[in-house]
């Protein structure tokens, strides 16, 4: 069980930044110029890889599939309109590689699969839906590349299935995507705390696919421990299709990739101490010690009404101050005078 990941030149892993994937899946409209203008954006929002989806209707839906309730068009239609031409697959990956950018596309059928593996992938991306085709993802699995499995309304016994079905076929580079099969995702269904189930459970890489409205769920799964975000992206969500009012926009996703990069810098080792910007001058500045409340004359035994606490820190500690009082001062110490061991007659170690 592998806790981190190669894909391409990035690792994917617990202390690895985090592997961030713009879904384009259907958003090109079939439009080969916006799906050039979605990998431009998501380049500028400094996102690891763009993804896209690659089926074919006939292989994906019974054109006798009632319609979900939410659509006035049959799933056979609706996907029909959407597929991704697969004469782009070499132009597009070689378009997203050109500016340094992994290009990654969900295969839903074995055709698609071999022509993903000839142009290049880094690694191939299964979706919710496909994960109890156990024979499509050995086949995926049997290419020997990085499985990254979403596992939206899978339970354990089901992960296990697909995860048994990879490692069948000598691969064990998988990383598991939580998720929420819903288009878009309410909050309340969200269950982030299943991120590190999957991870205490499975013991590999584990990111979420997110399908809620806006950035602050995404973000917040980082904060929790996913190494991998997933987030469907649009040019505008007002274009026609099924997945452009649920996904961000370019600023968006901008945004998305800077608070994660900022959380990242934010989570530290874990070690409670002073930072070193800390140290540098607030630390001894802001920070309270011993001072003379009054004059202190040379000789003078030390009272406590003769002290005080406030800042800066660069006197004798605060904790230490019985420990000073009836010693002799051995220099005349001024009103307002930080206290040092110096001044004061004995010997003494700070603990």
């Amino acid at each position: 069980m592998k806790k981190e990941i190669k894909i391409g030149d990035k690792t994917v892993g617990k202390n690895h930044p985090t592997y961030i994937i713009a879904e384009i899946g259907s958003n090109h409209n079939r439009d080969l110029n916006i799906a050039k203008k979605l990998i431009d954006k998501a380049a500028n929002a400094g996102v690891d890889a763009v993804k896209f989806q690659t089926f074919k209707a006939e292989k994906l839906y019974s054109k006798k599939t009632p319609k979900f309730s939410k659509d006035n068009i049959k799933p056979f239609d609706l996907i029909k309109s959407t597929e991704l031409p697969r004469a782009w697959h070499k132009e597009l990956y070689k378009y997203t590689t050109d500016i340094n950018l992994h290009f990654l596309s969900s295969p839903f059928d074995y055709e698609a699969v071999d022509e993903l593996d000839k142009i290049g992938v880094p690694a191939f991306k299964i979706a919710s839906f496909e994960i109890v085709d156990l024979e499509l993802i050995k086949y995926i699995a049997k290419k020997g590349k990085p499985v990254i499995l979403s596992t939206g309304m899978a339970n354990i016994e089901e992960i296990e299935e697909a995860l048994k079905a990879i490692r069948s076929q000598r691969n064990d580079d998988i990383i598991l995507l939580h998720c929420n099969s819903m288009y878009p995702a309410p909050v309340d269904i969200v269950n982030l705390n299943a991120i590190n189930t999957m991870y205490k459970t499975f013991k590999i890489p584990i990111g979420f696919s997110d399908h809620t409205l806006g950035l602050h769920i995404p973000i917040a799964a980082v904060t929790v421990g996913a190494c991998v975000i997933e987030k469907h992206f649009t040019l505008d969500r007002a274009m026609p299709g099924p997945d452009h009012p649920f996904a961000i926009e370019p600023s968006e996703l901008k945004e998305l990739v800077r608070f994660i990069r900022d959380i990242e810098k934010a989570k530290g080792t874990g070690v409670k101490d002073k930072s070193d910007l800390e140290a540098k001058e607030n630390y001894l500045k802001a920070r309270r010690s011993i001072h003379a409340k009054i004059d202190i004359p040379k000789g003078v035994k030390i009272r406590k009404d003769m002290l005080i606490v406030k800042r800066p820190g660069y006197g004798i500690k605060p904790k230490f101050i019985d420990v000073i009082v009836g010693k002799k001062a051995k220099v005349d110490v001024e009103e307002d005078d930080w206290i040092t061991y110096d001044m004061i007659e004995g010997n003494f170690h700070e603990k």
